[in-house]
């Protein structure tokens, strides 16, 4: 299995960047992506935090959205503390979560803002949410405390004896290939005017995402969805699509 990304969006402080930098460290992860650092970048606070994750900080990579620090990635988790409402998602503890991953897949873990967390429409490109069990009393985590949980439980699960496989079908789907899965989709329903009324769009485009994104297609079965998506959309059914 390759190793995860572990994706910050919107992170505020250097100083937990450089304390995230430190855990993937100890648990043998190096791929660290920061979408859009509140501070900027780069942050000598997070140099002074990350003690043997220096070299994880200084290779850092900056992205200006989410959908493009997933791109290239094919099984995305996302954390939340937060009850997700009007969305069916599936949410897991940290050992079920990281036992869901599979194997073969390039794999992220995101985690959001340290105010607010995720949004509803990032969690829309997850596959899994997990959560972490807490006090009822202190159900606060430093978003560093979150990290260290869930690449834990990671590090107990596949150690490091990681490997990639190469798939023996159709490889997984990337993000990017969903992410335009979702647009040709969202544009032709809109085209049919699918979203009779209005306020209730987003919800219903999250749902429908959700239902994607929870299915883990693969790059053959993407092709094949958009293929029937053009094919009743097509004004011209009878006509023979050009080569190329």
């Amino acid at each position: 299995m390759s190793l995860p990304a572990i994706i910050l969006v919107e992170p505020q402080l250097g100083e937990n960047i450089g304390a995230v930098a430190r855990i993937m460290a100890n648990f043998g992860l190096s791929d660290l992506r920061l979408v859009t650092p509140r501070d900027g970048w780069p942050n000598p606070k997070a140099e002074e935090m990350a003690a043997g994750g220096i070299a994880i900080v200084n290779n850092a990579r900056i992205f200006p959205s989410l959908e493009e620090a997933i791109a290239d990635l094919q099984y995305v988790v996302a954390t939340s503390a937060r009850q997700i409402r009007d969305m069916e998602v599936r949410s897991l503890a940290p050992r079920e979560s990281i036992a869901n991953i599979p194997e073969d897949f390039a794999t992220g873990i995101m985690f959001g803002r340290e105010r607010i967390g995720l949004t509803n429409d990032e969690i829309t490109f997850a596959d899994s949410l997990v959560s972490i069990p807490v006090s009822k009393d202190c159900p606060s985590l430093n978003i560093a405390q979150a990290v260290a949980i869930i690449t834990y439980e990671w590090h107990l699960r596949f150690g490091e004896n990681s490997v990639s496989k190469k798939p023996e079908k159709s490889p997984p789907a990337n993000k990017t290939d969903i992410v335009n899965l979702f647009h040709h989709l969202e544009s032709e329903l809109d085209r049919k005017n699918f979203f009779r009324v209005p306020e209730k769009r987003q919800i219903m485009v999250q749902n429908i995402r959700n239902m994607i994104t929870r299915a883990q297609p693969s790059e053959q079965e993407i092709r094949t969805f958009r293929g029937i998506i053009r094919s009743l959309t097509d004004e011209n059914p009878g006509k023979k699509p050009r080569n190329g």
